[in-house]
């Protein structure tokens, strides 16, 4: 019974000792990938390295056949038990100094003095002064002789843990912020298993362990357990520092990264390894099913973290914020791309032809290049024929219509927004009509539903991207809040009044410019341009005095004025001077395609992107000088107002706001 107990347990402490190693292995890796640039994360992974070279060096040489084998790992072992104290040292000076008390000199110098001692231990290494050679029949596991340096050794071993863990108790009482406070106590207690659990004590207490060997071995399952979790603990402490990521993005990260490798990897480990003894005892050293089960066990365990993690991560991580994040993951998932709109409107589009029996059509929606085909049915080479793209999309802009109607060869659906009582248009629907044809009631029926679908998925997409548009300006902000919020977890005050981060705020005229391309968008009408915040400029408010209050037209006569005012003297020419004007004329005033412009002013699609961005920040400039005039001439008329007050358009954003009459 006894012998039973004590192989079971022997074989545990081998998989917890290959565990161990293989754990520290992956939280090295995920200390080095995420956040070594962090002075603290660097230091634990000098001692992640010596634990992992400790531990490693313990698994092979327990399964080693040889004493030369033996000997060799046994010696491995103490390259990282020798640099573990300047180790620790070096990760309690950075830990501090995180915390808001630098070294003055003297924490610095114990440190290298304290990897100077280590080297100097680890030289003497091979030539059996640190420790001697191996016992003969060393009993109950194999382990070295001890030399009158490693008495020294074991007291300056001992001397900088103690020395280490008092910096790690001044950091903790440094630290004021409940959730940091509380992340560093699992630190101070966690670093504890690395340098008891590390150690061989079998150099002093070989004696008592072969007199009670089932209490060797329970202790040293416990030991290892212990280790285990507390190494776990302590990189969850140090994986919060040096990263910008919200805690539950950390937390869940580290989670996924342990589950999908220390944990699988051990579970894989241990299943081979039972499988195999067990064969063994029966007469079959190696057997089918050792290779069959390994991958049967990593496959189940990949299968089983992916079906859990959605619940354990709800569990865990979401806290109070469940409901905002499941709101986000909702939206991740039912997403309406680019590809999900194309895919929905040409069945759409096919549907409408198999409806009226025509075999060629488009729908088009309101672009940058004025009208944009999504998607097609059958050839479009009639389209091309005397400039009928414009022509269509002017008698859609000028009808009026609601509903379908014929207009030449064609069935014209204009598309308009489903909200707002259907006032903006967002695209349309051309189909190639047959002669002579007509719709009777049913199909005008089935056509409008169509129609208000396509019209639907339109709009859904055209609000996705202004609120991509508003997350791409508030994703400057909460980088830096998230900056902020990292660099002060340890070290609030200092760390916040101290902190250096990036500018932020994008340029205003950036901010301008990216409104007039989206006025441009929809120039012949569309919620770009009627909800468009140009539409608070003064210029745009007094122009509508001349447009009866509209205040889309307004807009629309305001950038014709930009635009015209960057037109070069004389005769229209397509020339190097003329580039911009051009590109402004034909994409968005006569809303020809890409290629069609490109082709037409010799340019590749590219030089034609980049001169284009160029045109737009120039309409930008140009109406900030329009605004600026407007501003004072309103200003030498009233010069009663406060200017400050009423001052002109600065590039301030806050200064777009309607204009009091």
């Amino acid at each position: 019974m006894t012998t039973a107990l004590i192989t079971i347990l022997r074989t545990l402490n081998q998989l917890l000792t290959a565990g161990i190693s293989i754990t520290a292995f992956s939280l090295l890796l995920y200390a080095l990938s995420f956040n070594i640039k962090d002075r603290v994360t660097r230091s634990f992974s000098l001692i992640l390295t010596c634990v992992m070279i400790v531990f490693v060096g313990d698994a092979i040489s327990s399964v080693s056949d040889t004493n030369f084998a033996r000997e060799f790992w046994l010696r491995f072992e103490w390259l990282g038990i020798t640099l573990l104290p300047a180790a620790y040292v070096h990760f309690s000076d950075a830990l501090l100094t995180t915390t808001g008390r630098p070294s003055r000199g003297r924490r610095r110098m114990i440190v290298r003095l304290g990897y100077v001692i280590s080297i100097s231990f680890l030289v003497t290494l091979p030539f059996e002064l640190l420790v001697g050679p191996l016992v003969p029949g060393g009993k109950p596991v194999q382990h070295l002789q001890q030399t009158p340096l490693t008495l020294v050794f074991t007291v300056y071993y001992l001397v900088m843990i103690i020395f280490a863990l008092v910096n790690m108790i001044r950091a903790y009482r440094r630290t004021v912020a409940r959730a940091s406070r509380r992340r560093m106590g699992y630190l101070v207690i966690g670093s504890l298993a690395p340098a008891l659990g590390s150690y061989p004590y079998l150099l002093f207490g070989s004696g008592f362990a072969l007199r009670h060997p089932s209490f060797f071995w329970l202790a040293a399952v416990l030991s290892n357990v212990a280790v285990s979790f507390l190494l776990i603990i302590m990189a969850y402490a140090v994986a919060f520092f040096g990263v910008p990521w919200p805690d539950r993005v950390v937390k869940r990260r580290l989670a996924k990264w342990l589950m999908r490798g220390p944990v699988t990897a051990s579970t894989v480990l241990a299943v081979t390894t039972i499988v195999r003894r067990i064969g063994e005892r029966f007469g079959l050293p190696y057997n089918a099913a050792v290779p069959i089960l390994m991958v049967f066990t990593m496959i189940l365990m990949e299968h089983f973290i992916t079906l859990t993690a959605p619940y354990w991560e709800r569990w865990l991580f979401h806290g109070n914020d469940q409901e905002d994040l499941e709101l986000l993951q909702k939206l991740e998932e039912r997403l309406l791309t680019s590809g999900d709109l194309r895919q929905f409107l040409e069945a759409i589009l096919a549907a409408v032809c198999d409806r009226i029996q025509s075999k060629h059509g488009f729908i088009a929606t309101l672009a940058p290049s004025g009208m944009e085909t999504l998607v097609t049915v059958g050839s479009l080479d009639w389209l091309d024929k005397e400039d009928l793209s414009q022509k269509i999309l002017e008698q859609v802009s000028q009808s009026g219509q609601k509903k379908f109607f014929s207009w030449g060869e064609f069935w014209l659906v204009p598309l308009f927004t489903q909200r707002n009582q259907g006032e903006d248009l967002l695209g349309l629907m051309c189909i190639l009509r047959q002669p002579q044809q007509t719709i009777d009631s049913e199909q005008a029926e089935a056509l409008d539903i169509l129609a208000q679908r396509a019209a639907l998925a339109l709009e859904d997409r055209i609000i996705q991207s202004q609120v991509f548009s508003s997350l791409e300006e508030l994703t400057p902000d909460m980088e830096l809040i998230q900056k902020l919020r990292a660099v002060s977890r340890y070290n609030g005050g200092t760390a916040l009044i101290k902190a250096e981060v990036p500018e932020i705020a994008s340029s205003p005229t950036e901010s301008l410019a990216r409104w007039v391309k989206e006025a441009l968008t929809h120039y012949w009408g569309g919620p770009k341009l009627s909800q468009n915040p140009l539409t608070h400029l003064r210029i745009v408010q007094q122009a509508m005095q001349g447009h009866e209050g509209s205040t889309t037209n307004a807009l629309r006569a305001v950038l014709r004025q930009a635009i015209d005012q960057i037109k070069p003297e004389g005769e229209r020419r397509f020339t190097g001077e003329w580039i911009l004007y051009n590109i402004l004329e034909l994409k968005f005033m006569e809303g020809k395609s890409v290629r069609e412009v490109a082709k037409r002013l010799a340019l590749s699609e590219a030089d034609l992107y980049r001169k284009q961005r160029v045109a737009i920040e120039e309409v930008a400039r140009t109406i900030i000088e329009m605004e600026n005039q407007a501003t004072e001439k309103d200003l030498s008329e009233k010069p009663s107002l406060n200017f400050e007050k009423r001052g002109g358009f600065n590039g301030d954003q806050s200064s777009i706001n309607p204009v009091s009459n």
